[in-house]
């Protein structure tokens, strides 16, 4: 009786141990046994005998070093939000500064380009009497009908969007003038002007090409949109 009863806690001890060796973490992830094995392994370890406690204490660091990276990326993102924000704050009020449609563009053309950090802006009206599109060293950029749903789409069929961010930019039929050989990325706002007047877009053009990418956010530049077009709108009657 005793032999079948050592040979039955051998057994149990040689599958505990193979399941152990196999999966430690059945022992790491129990407080209670490690706080046990802890206490008991206050000695010295023989060389034989798994370190748990050292292993714990790997996985602790590892564990604490993953959550520092976590902290670090969301304050990151946090203060990058923050300056973006402040940025369209920004735009929006030397926007609604302009007294007048001149004065408007040239703020387009000068305060929006620093303030948003982008090499060029352009807004993109279209009109029948349009010349073919071609380079345009101008803020305004007058288009013929169409050419904004088919410069947002790039020739995929697909809904025209309201906004597009995305990267390498065609250069073909450029839109930015001088600067459209410098352009990497850029952001359109298609523009909703009213009943009975044409399609209108805002463009900004910029030199990085991580400036603006697909999957990036769109609702602050949705807001700027907006603000954007209640102006248009009270110059245009």
């Amino acid at each position: 009786m005793a032999v079948t009863e050592h040979a039955e806690k051998a057994r149990v001890v040689k599958d505990w141990r193979a399941r152990i060796l196999a999966d430690p973490t059945l022992i790491l992830d129990d407080p209670a046994l490690m706080r046990a094995l802890v206490e008991a392994a206050e000695g010295k370890v023989a060389s034989n005998v798994i370190d748990l406690r050292a292993m714990a204490m790997a996985r602790l660091e590892a564990n604490l070093a993953r959550l520092e990276d976590t902290h670090r990326a969301v304050v990151a993102a946090a203060y990058e939000n923050v300056a973006a924000t402040n940025q369209i704050h920004r735009a929006v009020e030397a926007i609604l500064a302009a007294p007048d449609f001149d004065r408007f563009v040239q703020v387009l053309g000068n305060e929006l380009a620093d303030i948003l950090q982008v090499a060029a802006v352009r807004l993109v009206l279209e009109d029948a009497g349009a010349p073919a599109p071609g380079l345009r060293d101008t803020v305004v950029a007058m288009q013929p009908p169409g050419f904004i749903v088919d410069y947002m789409r790039q020739g995929r069929n697909a809904p025209a969007r309201r906004i597009v961010l995305r990267q390498a930019v065609p250069f073909e039929g450029d839109l930015y003038g001088a600067a459209g050989g410098h352009v990497r990325s850029e952001a359109l706002m298609r523009l909703d002007l009213g009943r009975g007047r044409g399609e209108a877009m805002l463009a900004l053009g910029s030199a990085e090409a991580q400036h603006y990418k697909p999957g990036q956010a769109t609702d602050l530049l949705a807001f700027f949109t907006g603000v954007v077009e209640k102006v248009l709108r009270r110059w245009l009657g």
